[in-house]
Order: C-alpha cells, then structure tokens, then sequence
C-alpha cells in the first residue's frame, strides 16, 4: 500500500476540526494531501444555485486526486460537479442511505436531493446508476459493473451510528459490510475513476467529541481500504 493523493474539499470546516489531513498523513495512506477550502461560499449549503456551482467548478478544475472528500451530505450534488470531468463514458456507484434523486424542489438549484437525475439528465457519458442503500442491491446484482469504468460516491450515512455519525438519516450497515460491497465493485470494474466520500458531521451541526472520534476512524479505514484497492486495482 502506497500513498495516495487525497483531496479535501471543505465547505463546514469539520475536516480541520477532525484534523483529517494530519491523520491521513500520520497513517501514510495519502499523500499529497490538498486542501480547497470554500468555507462561507454563499449559495451552497443543501442547495446549489448557479453563481455557487461556477465557483465550484472553477476551484476543482485542476482535480485530479483520485479519491476526493467532500464534506458533509449537504454537499453531496459535488458529485454531479466533480463528474463533469470525465471524458470516457463511466457507471455511477451511489452508496447513500438516500436515492438523490428526486425532482429539484426550486428550479435552477442543484441539490443534495436532486443531483442524481440532474447527472442522469446533463451527463451523456454516463451510463448508468447503480444504487446501494435502503432500496438499493447487494453485491450479487452488481453484474451491471463488470467491465465498466465506474465512479464510485459513497455518503457515510449508509453506516450505522456505530461507524458513522452523521446529520441525516442513517442505515445498518457495519463498516465490514461496507467494505465487502467495495470489494466486489472493485472485483467486477474494469477501473475505479474516482471515489468521492462525504458524511461528515461538523461542530456547528453538532458534533461532539466521541463523534468526531467515531468518523475520524472509519475516515481512516475507508482511506486505507481505497488507497490499497486504487493502488493494485
């Protein structure tokens, strides 16, 4: 295991109050680690308008980590942004405890809930979404992603409270369970484009000490795992 070029892009300011980039460092599984800080951006919290999306754009032109966190489940419609990048056609993997894919509340804003069919709609590489949450599959009906080239957006909140704490409604899975569906979509893809890895909890939403201990360690697995499997994969 090597490591591997990490980025941290902050919105809440909860990946300097978990001291992630120190960690991830310390632990030796990133490396660069870079750090876009859009704390304050106007516009961007839960829902996206469009002066937001272009500064957005225009601070992850140059991304080219492979694996991207991306603060907390507000922030999810990143995603949608990030994957404008690609250039060859490509297979989402939506690990959330949510589909995020529901009809945009107020027209002209991209938000955490609606920025899967605002990818379906506007990407035309993209060719499919494949969902794993409460509705979603399991690893056997991941036939979907062989051979494929695929994106995998991973928000925490599909753990369990004991793996993950979160500002949203969560699920049942333990980080082991987590872990065997990453494995099998790393088994079946031709190539893992770029993971992205939201589901923070901030301070400002209430985060407290055993909360913050409980994500910084499962953040710390989950790039250990990523940083083996992107690196031999």
């Amino acid at each position: 295991m090597t490591a591997l070029p990490t980025l941290l892009l902050d919105f809440s300011g909860v990946y300097p109050e978990i001291g992630l980039a120190s960690a991830l460092l310390r632990a030796g599984t990133a490396g660069p680690v870079r750090e876009i800080r859009l704390t304050g951006l106007e516009g961007s919290n839960c829902y996206c308008d469009p002066d937001a999306a272009q500064a957005i754009r225009e601070a992850v032109s140059s991304v080219t980590e492979p694996v991207r966190w991306i603060d907390s489940g507000d922030y999810h419609y990143l995603t949608k942004l990030l994957a404008e990048q690609q250039r060859e056609p490509f297979t989402l993997v939506l690990l959330d405890n949510h589909p995020d894919d529901q009809a945009p509340e107020f027209a002209g804003l991209l938000s955490c809930g609606s920025w899967v069919r605002a990818l379906r709609e506007e990407n035309a590489l993209l060719q499919e979404v494949v969902s794993i949450g409460p509705d979603g599959v399991f690893p056997a009906s991941l036939s979907a992603l062989d051979g494929r080239r695929v994106y995998i957006s991973l928000d925490k909140d599909v753990l369990s409270p004991e793996w993950a704490r979160t500002d949203w409604s969560q699920g049942s899975l333990s980080l082991s369970d987590l872990e065997t569906i990453l494995e099998e979509i790393f088994r079946r893809s031709a190539e893992v484009v770029a993971v992205d890895i939201c589901g923070e909890l901030s301070e400002a939403k209430g985060s407290r000490g055993e909360d913050q201990r409980i994500n910084l360690a499962t953040d710390l697995a989950l790039q250990s795992f990523f940083s083996s499997h992107i690196n031999t994969h």
